[in-house]
């Protein structure tokens, strides 16, 4: 292992960094997992680690934010891509490929009757609203404060509002400077988890009301399940009011065999997935019962030069076959040590914090406040700072999370690397 820092003058990184100026915007492709000055550059991974170019291995707990929930290039999912290269990528008609991905995720998922394959999942959820469109003849759709939902116009309002702009009920504030008005017009913002009032501000709106669309465990509330009886009065308005409730399970299928949705109940018409089913590759879909699903078929067409093309959906299918009831639990498990012993060193150095999560996710949060909406998860500029401060020190020592200090575990982790993790985390509060 390299002792090399990445932030050193003559670094590799430096030096791909100063090549990136000159022909990327910033930089970079990604502002998520950018980093000031600039990040070290990963040039492999393997199993639970990844290597940047200097050399030196880091323990990976972002896994590209949740998408590789067995780790890198497991060695099945790499047997698959391997052969279908070798049969060819991506063609201008349908292949096999495709249909056993579909039937997986349907004899998994109750609700999934139907599959619809697209590239992303900001794609997949940006479909499926239109599908509820078409289906309601309604126009507006409502999402929850905060909560994020990929890079479609509609489900970017009031994604990152402050005390300064968000108003006593949720106010429609723009995260893309000047974002044409009949898109800010045409979201309904609801606060997770108040049933009353999210109830009070959709029947404001129930006659052009066309979706309600929800994650069942948003991370910028605290990764935990929304409350049951909030999802069911979702459940039960939309229904009354005409409109299509639609999951954001992109992340929230690693939460379950059966999904978020098996495990913690809910009925959706429509679930937008990615990450996860694709194996490592670009993926996105929409799944649901056959009587919205068929709006596919007629008033919503889709396609894409890469949608369902053989080279994910070879790789998804061995990633999900692999994702077995034992190995679920493997990650709950992992998930639960995790949590706890990340919370004993917290307690150990009286630290203003608190761990919070669900399944094989964890969030590190620099305050001790009860988190259950965007407002109680909300951190201040000297509290971002703090977590961008513990997220930098532990990169330093080898342990890579998300920059907002979450983690999404992977399915290889062992009992040596929570240990990696915690020890490092304890060294990190220590020097703090």
């Amino acid at each position: 292992m390299s002792n090399k820092s990445w932030l050193e003058p003559n670094s590799k990184s430096n030096a791909l960094y100063q090549r990136a100026k000159e022909v990327l915007v910033g930089a970079n492709t990604r502002g998520q997992v950018w980093l000031n000055p600039y990040p070290p550059y990963v040039q492999r991974g393997e199993g639970a680690y990844v290597y940047d170019v200097e050399g030196t291995r880091y323990l990976d707990l972002t896994n590209n934010l949740g998408v590789l929930i067995h780790g890198h290039a497991h060695p099945e999912v790499v047997a698959a891509a391997k052969q279908q290269v070798e049969d060819g990528v991506c063609f201008a008609l349908p292949t096999e490929s495709e249909i056993p991905l579909a039937e997986l995720l349907c004899e998994r998922v109750t609700n999934f009757e139907k599959v619809r394959f697209i590239n992303t999942g900001s794609e997949a959820v940006a479909i499926a609203l239109k599908a509820a469109r078409a289906y309601t003849g309604k126009t507006k759709i409502a999402k929850m404060e905060g909560v994020y939902h990929g890079s479609y116009d509609f489900v970017e309002i009031s994604n990152y509002s402050t005390p300064q702009n968000w108003g006593n009920d949720p106010a429609n504030v723009e995260t893309v400077k000047s974002t044409p008005h009949g898109i800010v017009d045409g979201v309904v913002v609801i606060p997770a988890n108040d049933s009353a009032a999210s109830e009070r501000i959709l029947r404001e709106h129930a006659d052009d009301l066309a979706a309600v669309i929800i994650d069942p465990v948003p991370p910028r509330c605290g990764m935990q399940p929304l409350a049951p009886e909030y999802v069911s009065t979702l459940r039960d308005l939309t229904r009354e009011l005409g409109a299509l409730l639609v999951y954001d399970e992109v992340i929230a299928l690693r939460f379950g065999y059966e999904g978020s949705q098996g495990r913690f109940g809910g009925d959706p018409d429509l679930t937008a997935l990615g990450k996860i089913i694709g194996g490592g590759y670009p993926v996105g879909a929409v799944a649901g019962k056959s009587e919205y699903m068929q709006a596919f078929a007629s008033d919503v067409p889709t396609s894409g030069t890469f949608t369902g093309n053989p080279l994910t959906m070879s790789a998804g299918l061995a990633s999900m076959q692999v994702l077995t009831r034992e190995v679920y639990q493997h990650l709950d498990d992992n998930g639960d040590k995790t949590r706890a012993a990340l919370t004993e060193i917290i307690q150990k150095h009286g630290a203003d914090m608190q761990v919070t999560g669900t399944g094989s996710m964890f969030s590190i949060h620099p305050h001790t406040r009860s988190i259950d909406s965007y407002r109680s998860y909300y951190r201040s500029p000297e509290e971002a700072q703090r977590v961008s401060h513990i997220h930098i020190e532990m990169l330093k020592r080898g342990v890579l999370v998300a920059p907002t200090c979450t983690g999404f575990m992977s399915s290889v982790m062992q009992d040596d690397e929570i240990a990696l993790l915690c020890d490092t985390f304890d060294t990190v509060l220590g020097d703090l």
